[in-house]
């Protein structure tokens, strides 16, 4: 299947590594040019370097400064020319049970994670035309709670909505906006949640077992997923929470 991406150019948060870079990795391969950003200017050089320059640009950006959507809008259109849509993937929560989690904690997440995201997909989505695609990396917790995962559990589910909301405020425009859905892929952030349970062997274990395909998801495919969605072969999907979990989550 042709997804259309040829010389489209998006930008990618936290496309350094992980799910983000696994995106980065197959929208420049289906032929689009992406911009890159996250805090670490050394894994940014790395993944540019790996994707080529004349694809991929990297930006040292925090997702929970204010200035950073107009940054990375600049950066494309006087790179690139043209600015067609962004994958918002934030840093995730740190573990923890509700009862164990501070105000600090709390009021710290929501400025990365939630309002973060709301404003990046705010900012980009309202400066694209016809055609334009937001894709939302949010989690399972979107539906289910996670274990030892309070933050997630109580944050995602709302971004999930204003997601949802922003589909149908953007639509009329000819916007898509999509949330993705990752169950347990094998990532740094999913390696260091396995070790914080003091026995990562055993975490996985137990995780594979309510995974009906018994095995964690490679990066590469959420990647193939999240370049689908945000590509025009996808052209009718919108307000939609697709899971990427190998079949884990129970609900419909």
């Amino acid at each position: 299947m042709d997804l259309q991406l040829t010389d489209r150019v998006y930008v990618v948060t936290g496309g350094a590594r992980g799910l983000g870079r696994a995106t980065a990795d197959a929208l420049v391969a289906e032929g689009a040019r992406v911009v890159l950003s996250g805090r670490d200017a050394g894994h940014l050089d790395a993944a540019v370097s790996d994707l080529g320059e004349e694809r991929a640009l990297g930006v040292v950006a925090d997702n929970a400064d204010p200035g950073t959507p107009a940054l990375l809008l600049s950066t494309a259109r006087e790179a690139f020319g043209r600015v067609d849509g962004a994958l918002i993937s934030v840093g995730g929560p740190p573990p923890g049970r509700v009862l164990d989690t501070t105000d600090e904690q709390w009021a710290a997440a929501f400025d990365s994670v939630f309002l973060g995201a709301i404003r990046l997909a705010r900012e980009i989505g309202r400066e694209l035309g016809e055609g334009g695609a937001l894709g939302l990396v949010l989690s399972t917790s979107v539906r289910s709670p996670l274990p030892e995962m309070a933050v997630s559990n109580g944050l995602r589910p709302g971004l999930a909505m204003v997601a949802k909301q922003l589909a149908d405020e953007l639509g009329p425009d000819g916007v898509r906006v999509n949330g993705l859905m990752p169950g347990r892929v094998s990532t740094e952030r999913v390696e260091e949640l396995d070790e914080a349970t003091g026995d990562a062997e055993a975490a996985r274990r137990r995780s594979i077992a309510t995974i009906p395909l018994r095995r964690y998801g490679e990066p590469e495919e959420f990647g193939r997923v999240a370049a689908f969605l945000l590509s025009p072969a996808a052209s009718f999907v919108s307000g939609a929470m697709v899971p990427v979990d190998g079949g884990m989550l129970r609900s419909l």
